[in-house]
């Protein structure tokens, strides 16, 4: 069993702590992400999106413009921008004081979104697509979340073979040693994500969450994405529309293995995970 460990955040110049796990509201800007009912293609879709995610009690916002699931399309830097800009703004209107993290493997238009006002850069490659991104974070000094991936997303899904050590082993290797390369730059506030569903089987996956509280020796923030994903949907032969229930039940798994942020589609039920289990370890 792991253990929450109060973290903090530095978000240009403030520092904020998070003395209970924090969940993080997942809004895709896209046409096409994996779960169709996220999908907020328009002004006023992004809008309700976000007010409900507030309402429901969301500690950080996850924008994202480019999908990442098998098959999606391609998508432009500068249409990617197109859509961070619309996601941006609108959430710094309906909740200014919420931190903002941008969902993207480009250096530029990571720089680019934190100068339109995002606080915090979430890299599914863990800088691996783009050779400029561990610079570009250091001379931004935001957060950086690095998680794990091999190939693209187009890719990753045929690069699920680990060495003898297993998946757990080389997965906390090639963390460990990008949070050395970041620390070296002068990165400071590192969050890793062990990277459920990208260049995993459906059994590693599992292996993963089983063994969650290793991460905690790289001594940084864990983040754990599980919501609605194919390692829930398969196992149960289920659709991502049903997989609710199943997303927190695993999301609790994690908070009990030293899950730090939850990302996830649906706030309310992540929220009230959270608030069961701090009660509960409370008592320990």
């Amino acid at each position: 069993m792991g253990q929450f460990k109060p973290f903090t955040l530095n978000l240009k110049g403030k520092l904020t702590t998070f003395d209970r796990p924090a969940v993080m509201g997942i809004v895709n800007v896209t046409p096409d992400s994996f779960y169709e009912q996220s999908r907020t293609p328009d002004s006023n879709s992004i809008a309700e999106r976000i007010e409900k995610m507030v309402s429901d009690g969301a500690d950080i916002l996850d924008i994202g413009a480019y999908s990442s699931r098998p098959g999606a399309s391609d998508v432009s830097p500068d249409e990617e921008l197109d859509r961070l800009y619309r996601g941006i703004e609108i959430a710094r209107k309906i909740a200014p004081y919420i931190p903002i993290s941008i969902d993207t493997f480009r250096a530029s238009v990571a720089r680019t979104a934190i100068e339109m006002g995002a606080d915090i850069v979430n890299d599914i490659s863990g800088g691996d697509l783009d050779p400029d991104m561990f610079d570009t974070v250091a001379s931004l000094h935001v957060p950086y979340i690095a998680m794990h991936m091999r190939g693209t997303p187009s890719t990753m899904q045929s690069l699920t073979d680990y060495d003898d050590r297993g998946v757990t082993a080389c997965v906390l290797d090639t963390l460990g040693e990008k949070i050395n390369r970041l620390a070296l730059k002068g990165v400071c506030d590192i969050i890793v994500d062990p990277g459920f569903g990208f260049a995993k089987t459906t059994a590693q996956n599992y292996e993963l969450i089983r063994n969650l509280n290793v991460f905690e020796t790289l001594k940084c923030p864990i983040l754990v994405g599980v919501s609605r994903k194919s390692m829930l949907t398969r196992l149960l032969n289920v659709s991502a529309t049903d997989a609710l229930p199943a997303t927190t039940a695993l999301n609790s798994f994690a908070l009990d293995r030293g899950a730090s942020i939850l990302r996830v589609h649906d706030v309310r039920e992540a929220v009230q995970a959270v608030t069961i289990y701090t009660q509960i370890t409370n008592y320990r």
